[in-house]
């Protein structure tokens, strides 16, 4: 019996599977399978809840630390870091009792990140985000301007005093290959005006989506960077919802919601299938 969750955050949705003991055999065709919105469940990404002891595979566990978030996209590919996935993956935490105390670190292929509930809200310490070269992406012959941002996964964030809305993202973004071998997500992102900013993102490995938690962090960065900032807080609102980023000297905190929404069992001969 494979049991799962579905959560959202922002309307960046996943499907949860509980594997403390890490015994699901994974594999990228049976993630593409459970994301896909007809022939599975549906969701941007798949979460194994695991014991980082019971891995078995990546970074070597740290002390203290139980849980490991284990991401995978949506074409099944392993990926460092979901700032909306440890999100969700900490609200997962709360609802089976598995989260003792309002705040507690978590192990990610991007390292270690602490996670704060408070109400309906949950804040994650996303590290320091490290600001690279300026590149540029290319949608329907139009060439954007951005800057590289590494949040523990590449991103390029692109401030742009267009529409967003006019933007077809229905496919991947045209970016350097060379800056970025492993593939890139790529935010566009409205300079900072009245305190808020609006993003539309394409990530690799999923296409668009309706938020993504560390392109939202990269988004900030660009925008306090656009305005000749190196540090403050910026509300993100993207098409699935409202964020907020803080930015300081030393790292940065991605806040939000984080929901539930369903709890069930995957069919057997579904699983053995795929």
């Amino acid at each position: 019996m494979v049991r799962f969750s579905k959560g959202h955050g922002t309307e960046n949705d996943f499907v949860l599977l509980p594997d403390p003991d890490g015994e699901l055999d994974l594999t990228p065709t049976r993630v593409a399978a459970l994301c896909d919105r007809r022939r599975g469940i549906g969701a941007d990404g798949v979460l194994r809840v695991v014991r980082w002891a019971a891995l078995g595979d990546g970074p070597p566990p740290e002390p203290g630390v139980e849980w490991f978030m284990d991401y995978r996209n949506a074409d099944g590919s392993v990926a460092e870091m979901c700032g909306n996935g440890v999100r969700v993956y900490a609200r997962y935490l709360e609802h089976a009792g598995l989260l003792p105390e309002a705040e507690m670190p978590l192990g990610t292929r991007a390292g270690v990140r602490t996670v704060r509930v408070t109400g309906g809200e949950i804040s994650v310490d996303m590290g320091p985000a490290t600001v690279g070269a300026e590149s540029t992406a290319q949608v329907d012959g139009r060439t954007f301007h951005g800057v590289a941002v590494d949040v523990g996964n590449p991103h390029l964030a692109c401030v742009t005093d267009g529409p967003l809305s006019v933007l077809d993202l229905s496919r991947p973004p045209g970016h350097d290959d060379a800056l970025f071998p492993h593939g890139v997500n790529i935010e566009f992102v409205t300079p900072l005006r009245d305190g808020v900013v609006s993003m539309r993102v394409h990530e690799r490995g999923a296409g668009e989506t309706r938020s993504c938690g560390t392109g939202t962090v990269a988004a900030a960065v660009a925008v306090l960077r656009d305005a000749g900032l190196d540090t403050g807080t910026v509300p993100v609102r993207a098409p699935g919802g409202r964020l907020r980023v803080t930015v300081g000297a030393g790292t940065t905190v991605l806040h939000g919601p984080a929901e539930l929404v369903a709890h069930g069992e995957i069919a057997a001969e579904w699983w053995s299938q795929v």
